[in-house]
């Protein structure tokens, strides 16, 4: 299968396969470096998404049912758990987003760099 003719930022070969008709993987590819840069100035400015504002509603609906005594404490904390433990998954989801695109951006600076450097 071909790979991408790319070098990650570390000088090691990039090892995402391609299409046939291809070089570069989307990454980095150069005629895609504005569309990157877009794209990771507009996640930078993206507004919360659905999930966190149904955590929000889970958490609102948990603290009303403890205090009206709907739900016993034991399992509102249980609840409770479970709740922290989605929001580190969408952290570590938001994290690893912001990864891939400064990866792309930092790749796409490098593009910029060699064929200055060689231009």
């Amino acid at each position: 299968m071909p790979r991408c003719v790319g070098t990650k930022p570390d000088g090691s070969p990039c090892e995402r396969i391609v299409g046939a008709s291809q070089t570069y993987c989307y990454a980095h590819d150069p005629a895609n470096a504005d569309k990157r840069r877009r794209d990771a100035a507009r996640a930078g400015r993206s507004t919360p998404n659905a999930e966190l504002r149904e955590v929000k509603g889970l958490l609102k609906k948990l603290t009303q049912q403890i205090l009206s005594g709907e739900l016993q404490t034991s399992s509102g904390a249980i609840v409770n758990q479970l709740v922290n433990t989605r929001l580190r998954v969408i952290e570590l989801e938001r994290k690893w987003k912001e990864i891939e695109q400064l990866e792309g951006r930092l790749e796409a600076v490098e593009v910029v760099l060699k064929t200055r450097g060689t231009g």
